[in-house]
């Protein structure tokens, strides 16, 4: 099969690689669509410390079961079409055992830590897989695992009803964030970028104002979300909360990154600072908001590049071209 692979961080070809052969309880997938996410450029650089190289990237990804390995539940059938959650956790460590695997101490994912989608075949264990409807086409399919991190982003939160919101951050994630605090009963919410053509995409999506910069949105709220990983806009995010507000650190940044709050306004204001990390417990939910109809994705896609021209796909990615950038990896034979 012809895949991705990241020999070392810099370090790209795609080439023939062999078809993965299903273990006990593994689908093997074809993959239809594959988005890049930021995690991928941070992969790319070298930038995500739990990667090893040589490494074939992608977890975002939607397609259809070609082969099943022993012991895989009959109702898993050749030709289903599903989306697929990447996360890999141990089940045993504390954090698993008390209910969030998304802390395991022996965290892994598909794409991140072993091979991934931006191939033509991938292996997953069945139980990572969510049969996805013929309403949901394979690009929605492919945009689940994204908004499954979202719905987490939104649990971290908590209640938002008759809150207002500034939210940094108008790529794909943020604008998955803002349907779902409108869809959670926000008052408002402001969204802030530096792209014009993303903050008329927020407009279209229910932004109830835009700006540049959040210092020009002249005013309070009681809950900031930063979808950037920008340590200033974190920064700035909180500098605009009102006393008892929360700050949801969603956005990725680099792992020596670091920011200034001030401790007596955590203190004194009863600010409360929240991590959002991947997916838990969130798959199955936004699969079903995604099938029901609940997400408008038009805005943040365009058409999908090949396989071969993934260069070019990542280098849009970091141009900031378009909001998500996603891959069909082609196939003319069967598994």
């Amino acid at each position: 099969m012809r895949s991705v692979i990241w020999e070392a961080p810099g370090k790209l070809s795609v080439t023939e690689t062999p078809d993965p052969v299903p273990r006990p309880g593994e689908l093997v997938i074809q993959v239809a669509v594959c988005g890049i996410c930021g995690t991928d450029v941070h992969i790319a650089d070298g930038e995500f410390p739990p990667t090893p190289y040589p490494i074939i990237p992608g977890h975002e990804f939607a397609g259809r079961i070609v082969a099943r390995g022993e012991n895989v539940p009959a109702d898993w059938r050749e030709g289903q079409r599903v989306a697929v959650d990447p996360s890999l956790y141990c089940g045993h460590c504390p954090a698993c055992r008390g209910g969030r695997g998304n802390l395991c101490a022996n965290w892994n994912a598909i794409g991140d830590t072993i091979n991934g989608a931006f191939a033509e075949y991938v292996a997953v264990p069945a139980v990572n897989a969510y049969q996805i409807p013929d309403s949901v086409d394979d690009a929605q399919g492919a945009l689940i695992e994204p908004l499954s991190c979202a719905v987490h982003g939104l649990r971290r939160i908590g209640p938002v009803l008759g809150t207002d919101i500034v939210l940094t951050g108008a790529g794909t994630m943020g604008l998955l964030i803002l349907q779902l605090l409108n869809r959670a009963g926000a008052r408002s919410v402001s969204v802030v970028d530096r792209m014009a053509s993303r903050l008329e995409a927020a407009k279209t999506l229910g932004a109830t104002a835009v700006a540049g910069d959040v210092a020009a949105l002249g005013r309070r709220f009681g809950v900031a979300v930063d979808a950037t990983g920008a340590p200033a806009a974190i920064e700035a995010g909180f500098d605009a909360l009102e006393r008892g507000g929360r700050l949801l650190v969603f956005g990725v940044t680099s792992a020596d990154a670091t920011v200034s709050l001030s401790p007596f306004r955590i203190y004194n204001d009863e600010i409360t600072v929240l991590g959002s990390m991947a997916v838990l417990n969130s798959f199955g939910a936004a699969a079903d908001l995604m099938a029901a109809g609940a997400i408008e994705v038009a805005p943040l896609l365009g058409p999908p590049f090949t396989l071969a021209d993934f260069a070019e796909a990542l280098s849009s990615v970091r141009a900031g071209e378009g909001i998500k950038v996603q891959v069909a990896p082609a196939t003319a034979r069967s598994f």
